[in-house]
């Protein structure tokens, strides 16, 4: 049998040291939210593939479409020769996305590709090519994606000169000073002192930043970012490669505000594994490329798509919304209730199973990097899968598959009360 340690060692001499990889064990299967490596072990998943399979490890409804659709064909390429099932999906999508106008959708592959395209079919809308994103913002390893991105290490390392005509404002951020009305100032400056608002196509931002550390986008600087953007001419991006797909409570995060955007970007858990992403906007703006101006050899991949079917249906057959808010609720009331006991907790936050533990060094607001770290280690020893996302890394953001069973969610609960009061000495 090979061993870990094997297949480590032929990891390092065949791939790049440029794909970063967490764990030193590889998948051997894996169902709903557990998984095992090739020696045995099993593993809680809180991690779903970075939020890709809300629906679980091997939804047998998906599983189930996707062996129909091998059965009939597996690749034309969209462009070529279509299907029903992309455009039936798109109708899906349009229905269900923010905003009783018209709409229209495109499908992609990854998230990357959604948000370059959202920037192309915006560039083409207005005839403008200038871009403004948020510190702390991820949008993608794309050289427009890392211009995009709000964060240096280790997405912008090495790789620059990025694409002009892309600038930065600060997110809003109360934790580390900086208000809502600091971040549309910011916005505002920006036309003072970098680029004329009538140069701007389009303004991206995430409903809730995603490697940036879980900060939900406030109500008040949604509806300003808004304003901004009629009073301009200049189209709104919401970001939702990461909140969507029953994530956060809702369908897609935006539905948790009072604005629409004009564009959305969405991928990840929209195809429950498959490789599938896509772009859904105003009608009128999603024609502005011409025709052959969008896609991609593998856009809209029928098993993706069909995968993407079943995953619709399974968010609402086992009501995956409302269930998201209540895990979501249960663990930051976890959290909260190891405040006292663990003082490095700063803050518990996000909306639905979207939840973020952010750790400060005790008694000051110094990011505690090495504490989140140790958290993360010792729950790997311990079978359960963290992510760490933050600017500083001092952030635990929590991605379990909706579907996971109450027993493995509540030992995972109990696993993580005890790695946290370990890690502060405390025994558990």
């Amino acid at each position: 049998m090979t061993t870990n340690s094997e297949l480590q060692a032929r990891k390092d001499a065949a791939t790049p040291r440029g794909v970063g990889v967490m764990c030193n064990f590889y998948a051997a299967r894996a169902e709903n939210a557990e998984l095992w490596d090739i020696e045995g072990r099993r593993f809680i998943d809180f991690a779903a593939g970075i939020a890709v399979v809300n629906t679980g490890h091997r939804h047998p409804k998906i599983v189930a479409a996707m062996r129909e659709q091998l059965d009939r064909f597996t690749h034309t390429a969209y462009q070529i020769v279509p299907y029903e099932s992309y455009v039936t999906l798109a109708e899906k999508i349009n229905a269900r996305a923010p905003g009783d106008h018209p709409k229209k959708t495109a499908f992609f592959t990854t998230g990357a590709e959604a948000v370059e395209n959202a920037v192309k079919i915006a560039r083409a809308a207005t005839g403008r090519p200038g871009l403004i994103a948020f510190s702390g913002g991820f949008h993608g390893r794309t050289l427009m994606g890392m211009a995009l991105t709000g964060k240096v290490a280790p997405y912008k390392l090495g790789f620059g000169p990025f694409p002009s005509d892309v600038f930065h404002a600060p997110f809003p951020n109360p934790l580390h000073g900086v208000s809502t009305a600091d971040s549309l100032r910011a916005v505002e400056t920006l036309f003072k002192a970098d680029v004329d608002p009538k140069r701007v196509a389009a303004i991206i931002f995430e409903p809730v930043q995603g490697e940036g550390g879980f900060y939900p986008a406030p109500a008040e600087f949604v509806r300003g970012l808004r304003k901004i953007c009629d009073e301009h001419g200049i189209l709104l991006i919401a970001d939702e490669v990461q909140t969507g797909f029953a994530r956060t409570g809702k369908l897609f995060a935006m539905q948790h505000y009072d604005v629409t955007p004009d564009l959305m970007t969405i991928a990840k858990s929209l195809a429950g594994g498959m490789p599938l992403s896509g772009v859904v906007g105003r009608a009128e703006i999603m024609d502005a490329a011409a025709p052959g101006g969008l896609g991609g050899t593998y856009a809209g991949n029928p098993m993706a798509v069909a995968a993407a079917h079943a995953v619709l249906d399974v968010i609402d057959e086992e009501q995956l919304c409302e269930r998201a808010t209540k895990l979501g609720d249960k663990l930051k009331a976890k959290l909260t209730s190891l405040q006292h006991d663990v003082p490095q907790i700063a803050d518990v936050r996000g909306p639905g199973a979207m939840v973020a533990v952010e750790f400060l060094k005790a008694g000051t607001r110094e990011p505690d990097t090495e504490f989140t770290k140790k958290v993360q280690a010792r729950a790997l020893e311990r079978g359960l899968l963290l992510l760490v996302c933050g600017v500083y890394g001092n952030v635990v953001r929590f991605l379990f598959p909706l579907t996971i069973q109450d027993a493995v969610f509540d030992e995972a609960l109990g696993l993580l009360e005890e790695v946290l009061k370990e890690s502060v000495g405390i025994a558990a």
